[in-house]
């Protein structure tokens, strides 16, 4: 397995393209296309919001019921959330101006939107953005990387990767692309991530490869503690790598499963180090725990503490507030056994034993801790399961960002 430049158009038969429709914003691209020149299976997570934006309704109905999917269309700016019936009806329309300009089914288009939530889209714009697509599509990494700075909002960075690996005697490949950087929280977040790939699977076996590999990696990061209206993980695989079909949990499924995980660690790590105004990523790490569940859940009450992040932000190797984290967490267990570390690319120092402070230099501590990507470890001695969790620190521009959002 190797990690290859590239992102959505890595994979053969996958062609990308951005465009400027002036959807909220002028003087930037604000349009993505991913097209497959043969028909995919089509596999999806969505937001746990109660509030649903109406591309995830339609995006749902899609992925459940269509027989196969061809084309995704998303747009930044506006979200459609909250935007009732004549919402959802946007999203019809939208699939069908794209079945009518790529010559395909109109239930084999999915859309998206990211954006300002309560907006109408300005249908004319869109639809000539539609048309602009078309014409810019190519399976360039280039055309890949362009839809991936479309898709943009508050992000900083674009986010995309491709790795390669074998199956069945033959190379596959899987890449992605995604956007997120606010209203990011654990059960999926304000994040749209696309993932292609040539590999031959069926469409069950797809479904619980993605729906498998979210817990561990999208379902693992936070930003702010906000669940967004519009979170979606699309995959679309095509068969063009034509490996023996993969229809079943065996040798070939665990491979693209763990070629799956790469991307998805890759991008979600990706978006919380992006996270609006963040000067850092913190990755929080639970070891010797009881169960899975209780790793997960200490890791993510540490990683979205407001009062954690802050101390990251200011290189302050706080550990009470990690040890109170814990403590509120719901997770029983003994606070007099916990160890606690400080890691980065400036080196490991312990901060308590058993629950104790050790003799540490604050000095070192703030080395480590002023480092671009930080890790707080725990181990809590009670088990052999482990998990982790992907967030960023708290900073004063998390706040100016967010008060002038929709100016």
């Amino acid at each position: 397995m190797k990690t290859i430049s590239g992102g959505v158009t890595a994979a053969k038969g996958f062609e990308a393209a951005a465009a400027a429709a002036e959807i909220k914003y002028k003087g930037r691209t604000d349009m993505a296309l991913i097209y497959s020149e043969t028909p995919c299976q089509a596999a999806g997570t969505f937001t746990t919001n109660v509030v649903k934006a109406a591309p995830v309704k339609w995006d749902q109905k899609i992925v459940a019921e269509s027989p196969f999917v061809q084309a995704v269309v998303v747009n930044s700016g506006i979200a459609n959330a909250c935007t009732g019936a004549e919402g959802y009806g946007y999203c019809k329309d939208t699939a069908r101006e794209c079945a009518r300009v790529l010559d395909v089914p109109e239930d084999a288009v999915l859309v998206a939107s990211t954006g300002v939530i309560g907006m109408q889209l300005p249908m004319e714009r869109l639809k000539k953005g539609i048309t602009l697509l078309k014409e810019a599509k190519g399976s360039t990494a280039e055309h890949g990387t362009a839809a991936a700075k479309a898709i943009m909002t508050t992000d900083t960075v674009h986010k995309e990767i491709a790795v390669q690996t074998e199956i069945g005697g033959k190379t596959v490949t899987i890449g992605g692309m995604c956007k997120g950087s606010g209203m990011i929280h654990p059960n999926m977040c304000t994040m749209l991530a696309f993932v292609t790939t040539d590999v031959c699977i069926s469409k069950e076996m797809l479904q619980k490869a993605v729906s498998e590999d979210v817990k561990d990696t999208f379902n693992m990061i936070s930003v702010d503690g906000d669940t967004s209206t519009n979170d979606t993980l699309l995959v679309l695989a095509n068969k063009a790598a034509e490996n023996p079909e993969i229809a079943e949990e065996n040798e070939d499924f665990r491979q693209f499963a763990a070629a799956l995980n790469i991307v998805n660690t890759y991008l979600a790590k990706k978006m919380a180090g992006d996270g609006e105004g963040a000067t850092a990523l913190f990755e929080v790490k639970i070891v010797g725990a009881k169960t899975k569940e209780d790793a997960v859940t200490l890791s993510k009450s540490v990683v979205t503490s407001s009062l954690v992040k802050a101390a990251i932000y200011g290189h302050d190797a706080n550990w009470g507030r990690i040890l109170c984290a814990m403590g509120y967490s719901g997770v029983q267990f003994d606070p007099e056994k916990v160890d606690l570390f400080f890691e980065s690319k400036a080196g490991k120092l312990q901060i308590i034993e058993n629950g104790v402070a050790v003799d540490y230099s604050e000095k070192e501590a703030t080395r480590i801790l002023s480092e671009p990507e930080v890790t707080a470890l725990a181990d809590v001695k009670m088990g052999d399961a482990a998990a982790a969790a992907w967030g960023c620190d708290l900073t004063y521009d998390y706040v100016k960002i967010n008060a002038d959002y929709r100016s």
